[in-house]
C-alpha cells in the first residue's frame, strides 16, 4: 500500500514538518492527547507512526480481524483486515473490526438515532471504572438487555397473517437476545440456544454455524453470529450490556415474512486477572436479514428462522483472531505487530448503514470506545 496521502501528488511538499509531527504524536501518546492536532492527511500519520514504532517510542497493540464475506450458495469467500493504531486524534488506537456484509442464500429450496459526532478518546478521569463502565460512552443513556430490544405492532404483509408476523418478531429478538446477550454465552458457553432458533432445513447454515463453534479458524468464526468473549481473557463488568437499534418487516416471497434487525450492542470487560480494574468496551453491531416461511410453500420447519443475511462490525477488539473469540483491546504502549490502513470510524454512528462501514475496509481506528 502506498504511504503517499490521496490529497498530495508526487513532489508537492507536506504541509508539516516530519519533526512536528512527531513531536505531537509524542505529546498525544504522553500528555493525554490535550495537543491540537496537525491538519495532516491520515496516510502520512500512519507512516510516522510506523517510523516511531521501528524507533521503540510507544504505540498502541495490534487487534483483531475476520472474515469479511461469505456465501453458502457458491461458498466463495473473501477476507480484509481491521485493526488498530494510533491516530492524529486519538490518544490511544482503538480498533474497528468488520465482518463483510454476508449473504447466506440467494433462493430457498422448495418454493417459488441521530448519529454522534466523532469525537476524541475521552481524556483520562472520564472513562470507564469497576462502577461506572459506561461513563464517556453515549451508550450510557441507552436501555439494558432484552428490554431495549422492542417488537413493532405486527400486522398482516402480503399473505402472510398477523399472528405469522408476531411469531417472526418474536423469534428474531429471541435469537438476539439468545446470540448477544446470553450471559453463559457471552462467557464463551455453547450458543444451542441461538441455534435452537435457525431452520435445520436451511442448506449449510447449521452444519457451518456448528462448524465454526467445534473448530474455530479463520474461515470459519463463530464471531460473525454469536457475541463470545474468553473467559481466560476477560470477564464481565456487572451484568448490564447496553442495546440500541431498530427491527422492522415486510413481505418476502409468496409465504415469507422478512425481518430486518440493526441492533448495537456494548460490551464493558476486564481483564480475566486478580485485582484487574481497567475497563474496556466492545461494541459491536450486527445487521440480520430472517425468514420466516410457510411449510406449505417452502421446505421450511414450522417457527423456525432462515437467515438471509448477516452483516457485523466489532469495535476496540483485536485483529488478529484466535479461538472463537472477540479479544478486546486495552490501550497500552506496546509496540503493535499490525498497524491499521483502514479509515476511521464513530462505533456509535448508527445513521451510516453498516455496509458502507465496512465495505472495501481495512484496519481501521475508531474515535471513541
Amino acid at each position: 500500500m502506498s504511504t503517499r496521502p490521496s490529497s498530495e501528488q508526487p513532489g508537492e511538499q507536506p504541509s508539516i514538518s516530519d519533526e512536528e509531527l512527531e513531536a505531537f504524536l509524542r505529546e498525544a501518546a504522553e500528555g493525554g492527547g490535550a495537543a491540537a492536532a496537525p491538519k495532516e492527511p491520515s496516510a502520512r500519520a500512519r507512516m510516522v507512526a510506523r517510523r516511531l514504532r521501528e524507533q521503540g517510542d510507544a504505540a498502541p497493540p495490534g487487534w483483531r480481524t475476520g472474515p469479511t464475506w461469505e456465501e453458502t450458495q457458491g461458498r466463495t469467500r473473501r477476507r480484509r483486515r481491521l485493526g488498530a493504531a494510533i491516530g492524529v486524534l486519538l490518544t490511544v488506537g482503538l480498533a474497528v473490526v468488520a465482518i463483510r456484509p454476508s449473504l447466506v442464500l440467494d433462493h430457498l429450496p422448495g418454493g417459488d438515532d441521530a448519529s454522534p459526532s466523532a469525537s476524541a478518546a475521552p481524556l483520562a478521569g472520564d472513562g470507564p471504572t469497576l462502577d461506572a463502565p459506561f461513563r464517556g460512552s453515549p451508550a450510557r443513556s441507552w436501555a439494558e438487555g432484552e428490554d431495549a430490544i422492542e417488537l413493532p405492532a405486527a400486522k398482516a404483509v402480503g399473505d402472510m397473517s398477523e399472528k405469522d408476523v408476531e411469531l417472526a418478531l418474536r423469534r428474531t429478538k429471541e435469537l438476539l437476545v439468545a446470540a448477544n446477550l446470553d450471559p453463559e454465552v457471552r462467557r464463551g458457553g455453547h450458543p444451542e440456544k441461538a441455534l435452537s432458533l435457525l431452520d435445520p432445513e436451511q442448506p449449510d447454515m447449521l452444519p457451518d454455524a456448528r462448524r465454526s463453534l467445534r473448530s474455530p479458524d479463520r474461515e470459519h468464526d463463530p464471531v460473525n453470529l454469536f457475541t463470545r468473549f474468553d473467559p481466560d481473557e476477560v470477564r464481565p463488568v456487572g451484568d448490564v450490556v447496553k442495546v440500541r437499534g431498530t427491527m422492522t418487516y415486510e413481505a418476502g416471497k409468496p409465504g415469507q415474512v422478512r425481518v430486518r434487525a440493526d441492533y448495537t450492542f456494548v460490551y464493558p470487560v476486564v481483564k480475566a486477572e486478580p485485582g484487574a480494574d481497567r475497563v474496556s468496551r466492545t461494541i459491536v453491531r450486527r445487521e440480520l436479514t430472517l425468514l420466516l416461511s410457510d411449510p406449505a410453500r417452502w421446505t421450511a420447519t414450522p417457527g423456525k428462522l432462515q437467515v438471509e443475511r448477516y452483516d457485523a462490525a466489532f469495535f476496540n477488539v483485536a485483529c488478529e483472531n484466535e479461538g472463537g473469540f472477540l479479544h478486546p483491546s486495552f490501550p497500552t504502549t506496546a509496540p503493535t505487530a499490525h498497524p491499521p490502513t483502514g479509515e476511521t470510524h464513530d462505533p456509535y454512528d448508527r445513521d451510516t448503514p453498516l455496509g458502507e462501514v465496512v465495505e472495501g475496509q481495512d484496519c481501521g481506528t475508531v474515535t471513541r470506545s
